[in-house]
Parts: structure tokens; sequence; C-alpha cells
């Protein structure tokens, strides 16, 4: 009998002790995770107003969401009287641990959050990085998916995108053609910037703002150097490459401008 009072006097002891504890812990629960669905919607005004990515705001809101979470709740667990530096602790080690293992990983998160915030590319941007070249078809959180010309698919690490020359063909809305042409040292110069000029004008995708620029680059050990620079817009960057290219090889074969063989030397008369 005595037992038994002093057991049901400890009881007592402790429902007096836990109880108004547990019910602050409730209402600390109640309250906190309706402010924390407040500050959601709030947050995500914040992110559409500064036009942050459709991948990363609804990430960014459930990680913020699942911190706030455990902090109240931690919170509570420290209100009822529980001992937190031991769970502190192994958790501590815990993401000290994941975070080793997953070093990469975390690197192509971190660059990939960069990236969406920084936008240094968007989806159906031409980008070229390292000697990789494509259509930004997706970026995610850890890698960008690229299309190239040819259709493969090339999935490349974020990280490898944050520590490399990023170079956006379609930032500025329109991009210049690399183009170069030999011509032979007795040619006309003006002759042939006439006729590569003429070669160029049929092809309604080549813009007229800016205009196609037509000089001489340099001087080779057989031939002169002609580089030809249209603009087109990213899109058409292929198109109209190869187009000019056959337009020209058929126009100096109609015109019968020659080229210099490399083999053996022969000197000739310089043109005008």
């Amino acid at each position: 009998m005595e037992n038994f009072e002093k057991y049901y006097e400890l009881m007592i002891e402790k429902i007096i002790f836990f109880a108004p504890r547990i019910l602050i812990g409730i209402l600390i629960i109640w309250i906190g995770f309706k402010l924390i669905k407040k500050i959601e919607k709030l947050l995500d005004k914040t992110l559409k107003r500064v036009q942050t990515s459709e991948t990363v705001r609804p990430f960014l809101l459930s990680i913020i969401s699942i911190v706030l979470k455990v902090a109240i709740l931690f919170t509570v667990v420290s209100i009822l009287g529980a001992d937190l530096s031991g769970l502190v602790a192994i958790l501590a080690a815990v993401s000290f641990a994941i975070g080793l293992s997953l070093q990469g990983s975390l690197g192509n998160f971190a660059s990939g959050i960069l990236i969406l915030f920084l936008k240094p590319y968007q989806v159906d941007d031409w980008i070229e990085v390292g000697d990789k070249f494509g259509k930004v078809e997706e970026i995610g959180i850890f890698n960008t998916t690229v299309i190239t010309p040819g259709n493969k698919v090339l999935i490349i690490p974020n990280s490898k995108i944050t520590d490399d020359v990023v170079t956006n063909y379609s930032k500025k809305g329109v991009v210049r053609l690399e183009l170069n042409v030999t011509m032979p040292y007795a040619e006309d110069f003006p002759k042939v910037k006439e006729i590569i000029t003429e070669a160029l004008n049929p092809i309604n995708k080549i813009l007229e703002n800016p205009s196609t620029t037509i000089g001489i680059e340099s001087f080779d050990s057989h031939s002169i150097i002609i580089a030809v620079r249209p603009y087109v817009r990213p899109d058409d960057f292929w198109e109209v490459t190869f187009l000019a290219h056959k337009n020209i090889k058929e126009a100096f074969n109609q015109n019968e401008i020659q080229v210099a063989y490399s083999e053996g030397i022969e000197l000739g008369k310089i043109g005008r």
C-alpha cells in the first residue's frame, strides 16, 4: 500500500510538472506551424517578384520549411526538459560524414543554386562550356542538360560550369559567325569581297543590322585569309554557316577564283 501511494504521488508530481509544459509545447507547435505557412507564402511572393527560377523556388521553400519546423520541435523538446547536447553532437557527426561523402554533389548543388540565381544562361540559350557546345534544355540543381547540334544529350555537372568559361551565344539575341575564306595573292581583294557579298545576299537569315563585315584577317604562306563576319539569330547559327560556305564555294567556282595548294612554293604577283 505504501509503495502504491509512493508511485501515485510520483505520478501526480510528474503530471503536475509535465502537463503545463506539454500544453505549452502543443501550443508552440500549433502557432509555429501556422507562422511557417505564412512565412512560406510571403517568401514565395518575394521569390516570384525577383523572378527566381521555377526549379529552385519550391526547393528553397521546402528547405526553409523543414529547417524552421525542426527548430520548433527542438524548442519543444527542450521545454519538456530533455537534454539535447547528445543529440546535437550525433546530428553534427552525421552531418559531417554525409558532407564528406557527398562533397562533389554538394559542390554541384551550390553551383546549381548560383546558376539559377545569377542566370548566366537560361533554357533555350546556346552556350559553350570548354569544348562543349549546344542548346540548354534543362537547368537542374546538380547538372545542366545541353543538346548539341548533332542531337546528342550532354549532362554537364554544374560545378564544372561555374569553374569554367561559359560563352553564351544567345545573351544579346544575335551571334556573329566566324567564317574564314582563302584567296590567292594574285587575286584582287575588292573583286573577291564583292563576290562574297553577292554570295551571302540570298541568305535571308543573315541580319542586315548589324551588317556583315568582310576584310583581310592575315597573310598565310600561300594565301590571304579573308574574315567573313555575318550576324544571325542563335538558332540559325549552323544553318547559315553551312549555307554561307556552300554559296561562297559556288561563287568562287563561277568566277574562277583559284586557291593555293600547300605542295611546293611558287612566287607570284600581288593584286591590289
